[in-house]
């Protein structure tokens, strides 16, 4: 069973940048789409950005489009989200999960798709 490590979250001000990271341990994750997910206090998890096991396709949610940039290292084992731009919205706890091997755009959007999920980092942006 894979187990998933966030890093890379604090406190930045509006507008500025973090980089974000997901290192798996346990079994490798590299035939499957990881996706990043995010929770504010008293909201649902709000799907971010998801990658298909190639890295050819990325998938991001309307709030993030443009601004957020997922990759991978298969290699490494570790997923990347780049967050750019960064407004108070974002603040949340951001979790990385393990995906199924394929799936569509809605499908790569549907938390009930992804499992393993990691214990979060937490993002703070400033107004």
């Amino acid at each position: 069973q894979v187990q998933l490590v966030e890093s890379g979250g604090g406190l930045v001000q509006a507008g500025g940048s973090l980089r974000l990271s997901c290192a798996a341990s346990g079994r490798t994750i590299s035939t499957y789409v990881m996706g990043w997910f995010r929770q504010a206090p008293g909201k649902e998890r709000e799907f971010v950005a998801a990658i298909s096991w190639t890295g050819s396709r990325t998938y991001y949610g309307d709030s993030v489009k443009g601004r957020f940039t997922i990759s991978r290292d298969n290699a490494a084992n570790t997923v990347y989200l780049q967050m750019n731009s960064l407004k108070p919205e974002d603040t949340a706890v951001y979790h990385c999960a393990k995906g199924p091997r394929i799936c569509s755009a809605t499908g790569c959007s549907d938390v009930e798709n992804f499992g393993s999920w990691g214990q979060g980092t937490q993002v703070i942006v400033s107004s």
